[in-house]
Formats: C-alpha cells, structure tokens, sequence
C-alpha cells in the first residue's frame, strides 16, 4: 500500500492520548493508546507535561507506523479546547493537566516527525468523522455531542463543518443552564459542562457519600474514587438518591441540546463520549443516553 494513502490521527485527552494510522476512505490499519500520568506514578513513569504527551505522541506514530509497514503522509491532532487552526497552537485547552496556552503543537510535531501536522478540537474533529463515516452520512444539518471529563460538539450546516469565530461553533458544554450556577473553568458559571459531565456528576456522588446518602455507592466504591459507571450500578441496585442526581444531569444534558437544536434546527443529533453508555447499564431507567428526549420533552 502507497505511504500516501496514510494518516495519523491523535486524540489527546485528559486521561489518555489514542492514536490511529488509517486511510481517507477510514480504514483503521493500528491503534493503539497510552495513559497520562499526573506525577503520583514512580520516578520513571512520564508525565502529562505538554512536551511529555507530544514526544510520547510522536513515538506511538512511530510503533504504529512500524506495526503496519507504512508510514503516514500527514498527521491530524484532536484537542480538547479552543485551537488557533491557522498555527496548529494550544490556546485555551482546562481539561488538560499542564500549561498548554500558547503550546505550538504542530510546529513541536511537525519537527518530530517531520510530517505535516493540521490541529482542531476534538470535538469538531469527532463532528467531521461521525458525518463522513458515521450516522451523519445521510443528512447535511446534525450536531454531535461529546459527554466525558468535559462537554464539547461540533456542528454540521448545509454539508460543512463550522468553526465559527475561535473554531469555538458547537461548544454547548459551555452554554448557560443556571445562571448562579458553580463556577466553570471557562471563567462561566452554571455551564452545562459543570452540571452533566463525568466530573460533574462523581461529584454529585461524592457529596451523597458525605452525607450517608448512597449505601450501594458506599460498598462498591469500597473507599476509593466515585465514577459515574459505579453510580449508575448504586442506582440499579436501590440508591435512589444517586438515581435522582443521574436523572438531573440527563435532564439538564437534555435542555442544552434542546437549545441547541432551537437555535441551529439540526436534523440529526449525536452523543458520544464515555457518559453516553451510561443508560446500558442504568436497568430501570434510561440514563444519560435518553438526555435530548427529556430536555425535549421539558421545552
């Protein structure tokens, strides 16, 4: 196969930074994934220092590529936050450990590998995949809404991705559901993203913990960190009070998209991200994944 036929795509995320080597057509030749560590890890471990997660980034290319015998033409970098696409350079990215302002992360790739380098935000990039490939194949109008350590989207009008002023068009996890709200990192408060996102609600969890609110959550937590999939199980198995807070933060997901489809009349709406296969595992009730029907249902 002619190296021309190949690409990189990196995903770089708060957890973790997934990359791929495929062809334009969105054949996936290799994958494969590496842990970001935050310095509680020993003395050899890596950290997620931006230079870190770029030369770690650099060097999955590198196994990938060897994996499949050939080499990628370009790369493309997915992050999560606002992107100056002209430079390929960090601007605002608060779901990442470190300082990535003004981080040149084509420009730092570019050099590495010596491939060209295009950087967007992933939610815009996950837009563009799921219209080329996914279910946006057969309409032109579609929102796609990614729900995990944050809230990002990306918006499809009339066949073309739009990016809007900053490349932010699409960003409904940082729209306004309560005003008086927590704060948010964008400087907002009571963004969507700080009621229904994987943080949001392990904090939901965490508080009825505090208050002997969540005996199911309590024993399968057994001391140790509350995530959104062990309060989904509480849930089934009789917390009613984590029910309730799983059943709040759909709600609120499902009025920011009821939003968003009232200003942008999108035929096709789509959520992604690790929250959205909650409602697999909620049993009696549909969890987030029913979110736009009951924000729908509210308006």
């Amino acid at each position: 196969m002619a190296s021309s036929e190949i690409y990189a795509g990196v995903d770089i995320g708060g957890t973790k930074v997934a990359v791929a080597l495929g062809t334009a057509e969105g054949r996936v030749l290799a994958a494969g994934a590496i842990e970001i560590t935050t310095g509680r890890e020993p003395a050899n471990a890596w950290d997620g220092s931006p230079s870190s997660v770029l030369e770690r980034s650099a060097q999955l290319i590198e196994s990938l590529t060897t994996r499949c015998g050939a080499e990628p033409t370009a790369i493309g970098v997915g992050l999560p936050g606002l992107v100056d696409t002209s430079t390929g350079t960090a601007e605002f990215l608060p779901n990442l450990p470190g300082n990535w302002k003004g981080v040149q992360v084509a420009e730092i790739l570019r050099n590495r590998t010596g491939k060209n380098v295009y950087v967007l935000n992933d939610a815009r990039l996950a837009t563009l995949g799921e219209y080329t490939f996914g279910a946006g194949r057969t309409t032109s109008d579609m929102l796609l809404i990614t729900v995990g350590t944050g809230i990002g989207g990306g918006l499809i009008l009339n066949g073309r991705l739009r990016l809007g002023l900053h490349g932010a068009a699409g960003e409904v996890g940082h729209q306004t559901i309560l005003p008086d709200g927590i704060p948010c990192s964008c400087g907002s408060r009571g963004c969507l993203e700080t009621l229904a996102s994987g943080p949001a609600l392990a904090a939901e969890g965490s508080a009825l913990l505090r208050q002997d609110l969540a005996p199911r959550l309590r024993e399968l937590a057994a001391g140790g960190p509350v995530t959104p999939k062990l309060m989904v199980v509480a849930a089934a198995k009789g917390d009613v009070m984590v029910a309730a807070a799983i059943d709040r933060a759909a709600r609120y997901l499902g009025i920011g998209i009821a939003n968003a489809i009232t200003i942008t009349a999108v035929e096709l709406v789509v959520i992604t991200g690790g929250m959205s296969a909650l409602g697999d595992q909620a049993g009696a009730f549909g969890g987030i994944a029913l979110a736009a029907q009951r924000g729908l249902a509210t308006k």
